[in-house]
């Protein structure tokens, strides 16, 4: 019976993730069209990096960025999206120290400096991570729009929903386009390149 209902509890889960995923893409999608978008996603915030210095929006200012939210105890989204990353990176060649590249924790209790340190030490080393106070990175994901939410396990521990977004920011801090989880590298790609060297108007 408690096989069954913990069945039941993961499909609960995984419904909530993918209905706030979807739900996000969809939000994120249409305020694109009504030109909206750029005033909408982002916005300030006080966080600390993986080396224990204060950072800001105004750290990120005057580059491109891209950001990504999940947690350093995540078994699937993050890793693999982390990988992807460090993958876009390497074929961007020079043109990849153009960006500023942003992992935030959405499981502070947990992901202390120290940890995301060594956790993204596995990944690009242009990849910094971002941690603070609950309170903290509550209001960065509410200005990022961004889904989490804590999920109790039957063996006392908890793992965490989370949105599975990577967001490309303008060096002015304001909402480029998205690229969702394991898009292919090609249409990833034209994304980052297009932010560094867009398309002149005739």
């Amino acid at each position: 019976m408690r096989a069954r209902q913990w069945i039941w509890v993961a499909l609960a889960g995984l419904l909530a993730f993918s209905t706030a995923a979807l739900g996000t893409v969809y939000i994120i999608s249409s305020r694109a069209v009504h030109g909206v978008t750029a005033t909408r996603i982002g916005g300030p915030f006080t966080l600390v990096d993986d080396t224990g210095a204060t950072v800001t929006e105004k750290t990120l200012a005057g580059k491109p960025y891209i950001m990504y939210f999940g947690y350093t105890f995540c078994p699937d989204f993050c890793p693999t999206t982390l990988l992807d990353l460090s993958r876009w990176i390497e074929k961007l060649g020079p043109d990849a120290d153009r960006f500023n590249y942003v992992f935030v924790t959405v499981d502070p209790e947990r992901d202390t400096v120290q940890s995301l340190h060594t956790y993204l030490s596995s990944f690009d080393k242009r990849i910094r991570g971002y941690t603070g106070t609950p309170a903290e990175i509550a209001q960065i994901a509410k200005e990022y729009r961004v889904y989490y939410k804590k999920i109790p396990s039957e063996d006392g521990g908890y793992t965490m929903d989370h949105s599975a977004i990577i967001y490309l920011m303008g060096s002015d801090g304001k909402f480029v386009t998205m690229i969702a989880y394991q898009e292919d590298d090609a249409s990833a790609l034209a994304k980052l390149r297009s932010v560094v060297s867009p398309t002149p108007t005739s």
